[in-house]
């Protein structure tokens, strides 16, 4: 992806896939209405569906929890500035990430919402939305790349320490029934 020109904001990868290699490659393009939100919410609360059911979350026990998202929440976000991505393989919505920039931290960014539908897992989605949001971020001058995650969610953790990330935290929040941990990956501004 060239540079930091915003105008070009759809990238081809070559991820895994158990079809056929037909030449389509899945495709990472930015939303940038509103109209896009919905088929968003209900691809974030199918990825997170399976977080919520492992770590018995509910409505009532974490309403912020991503598996209960709403398009209202997903909407005031994207009204806040906040870069929304959407993965289609072959018009399909698949895979989501959003990026932040942290209004407090000089240079990072929080990357929120990373979701690959379960039924699309164990693609190379997951990995590819991750390395488009760490060059995103580089493209805007970024030098941090922030995550967070339940803190018991050791295979997710995992999966993050092995892309580079490093633990930074672990935070208690009242209203929260779980532990957060806060991963961080330092990258250099515009470089590949």
């Amino acid at each position: 992806m060239p540079g930091t020109r915003n105008t070009l904001i759809t990238r081809r990868f070559g991820g895994k896939t158990d079809r056929p290699d037909t030449g389509f490659r899945p495709m990472i393009s930015r939303i940038r209405n509103r109209t896009g939100l919905p088929e968003c919410v209900t691809l974030i609360r199918a990825a997170f569906q399976t977080v919520a059911e492992t770590f018995r979350l509910t409505p009532e026990n974490c309403p912020t929890h991503a598996a209960f998202i709403t398009e209202e929440t997903l909407r005031r976000s994207f009204d806040a500035g906040v870069e929304m991505y959407l993965l289609r393989d072959q018009g399909r919505p698949e895979g989501f990430v959003a990026i932040e920039r942290s209004p407090k931290e000089v240079g990072t960014y929080y990357v929120e919402k990373l979701a690959v539908h379960p039924n699309f897992r164990h693609r190379g989605y997951g990995r590819a939305l991750m390395e488009f949001a760490v060059r995103r971020v580089q493209d805007l001058g970024g030098r941090r790349v922030s995550v967070a995650m339940i803190d018991e969610n050791t295979r997710v953790r995992a999966w993050y320490a092995g892309q580079g990330f490093v633990t930074t935290g672990v935070k208690v929040f009242p209203r929260l029934p779980f532990r957060v941990c806060f991963m961080e990956l330092s990258v250099t501004p515009g470089e590949r």
